[in-house]
């Protein structure tokens, strides 16, 4: 059986909408790459929805990111029925 490395947790703080958040991970690149699309998103909504309200924004982005992810998740559902019945 191959050893499994583990990978120590390290503080990284990113920043998202103007704010400043320090978290932990096993994987900082991962983590700021995540952080900077999220803050993408939300600069974007920001814009659409012309509202300084950051809980506002927040909300309106997750929504747009979980209506993302329902439609990818129902696509490869879809495409697992299909290799399935094969």
């Amino acid at each position: 059986m191959a050893d499994v490395e583990q990978k120590t947790p390290q503080r990284v703080v990113v920043e998202i909408f103007g704010d400043s958040y320090p978290l932990r991970t096993d994987d900082p690149e991962r983590l700021k790459k995540l952080a900077a699309g999220l803050d993408h998103l939300m600069k974007k909504m920001a814009g659409s929805v012309k509202s300084f309200d950051g809980t506002k924004i927040a909300v309106l982005t997750a929504l747009q990111i979980v209506d993302e992810y329902d439609k990818l998740k129902h696509d490869y559902d879809e495409l697992v029925e299909l290799l399935d019945e094969k």
